[in-house]
């Protein structure tokens, strides 16, 4: 097992996406460690009696030449809610580099699909594809017009889709419906997705139609990070695996019941 480090972090922003989503920006007191896309951190959340275990995050953006890393989060309970309040200055304990990462193609024309704060570890996959030279596409689905997170940024990386459940943006619907998935011939040779898993599978789906690798980065429950709890076992078809050390990122064949 590569390297884990548990370092406190220093915050040096927070910044408020909407009122649900929020991105803080975390300085690291040592030389960062090579983090790969689709890595994730566990994070030792204060003042919440009610969060004793670690929180796992997808890593959004790393910066190697600031020294810092950055992290999507969504207010869903007390522990992420106790996160949204940091300020400047603020110190925060990580567990990290933790998991697998995205397997990186070169030269290729890829898709990214991200559902709601799914999208968190896509950004980082974006830019480290487009720095190998691929062709990008991201398709992100949201509620509605207001939930589509970082639109802008994802815009500098590749060309983006849009799919709202109210039709308020882009393609009404989820982010199978997108008109996208018709295109004839199919033009892209490797998907990456991450999202709600009933998303998550859909797009596998498409996938397999079209004969296309699609990896999948799974949203589990990973109170340790390090396969010791079991809390976030899922089955594959070799058996079951931990997903915080075996994952969070899966090729959707592997997984039992994800393809036909």
């Amino acid at each position: 097992m590569p390297n884990k480090f548990i370092h406190d972090f220093i915050v040096t922003k927070n910044i408020e996406l909407n009122v649900s989503h929020f991105i803080l920006e975390l300085l690291c007191p040592e030389p960062l460690p090579k983090i790969n896309p689709g890595q994730f951190v566990e994070i030792k959340v204060e003042h919440s009696p009610s969060t004793f275990l670690r929180r796992p995050f997808s890593i959004h953006e790393v910066n190697l030449q600031n020294n810092t890393i950055q992290l999507l989060i969504q207010k869903k309970g007390e522990g992420t809610r106790q996160l949204s309040y940091l300020k400047k200055g603020d110190r925060l304990n990580l567990i990290y580099p933790l998991g697998n990462s995205f397997q990186i193609v070169q030269h290729e024309k890829v898709l990214l699909v991200g559902g709601g704060c799914g999208v968190a570890p896509l950004l980082f996959l974006a830019r480290i594809l487009k720095e190998n030279g691929n062709e990008i596409k991201i398709l992100i689905g949201a509620k509605s017009k207001d939930n589509i997170l970082e639109k802008e940024i994802f815009e500098r990386l590749g060309k983006v889709f849009i799919t709202t459940e109210d039709g308020s943006e882009g393609t009404r619907g989820f982010v199978i419906h997108h008109g996208i998935w018709r295109q004839t011939p199919f033009m892209f040779s490797k998907i990456y997705t991450c999202g709600p898993e009933p998303m998550m599978k859909a797009v596998a789906r498409l996938a397999q139609i079209h004969r296309v690798a699609c990896e999948v980065s799974l949203e589990q429950t990973m109170a340790c990070g390090l396969g010791a709890c079991l809390c976030c076992v899922v089955n594959t078809k070799n058996g079951n695996v931990c997903t915080c050390t075996q994952g969070p990122v899966f090729l959707s064949e592997e997984l039992t019941g994800w393809t036909h």
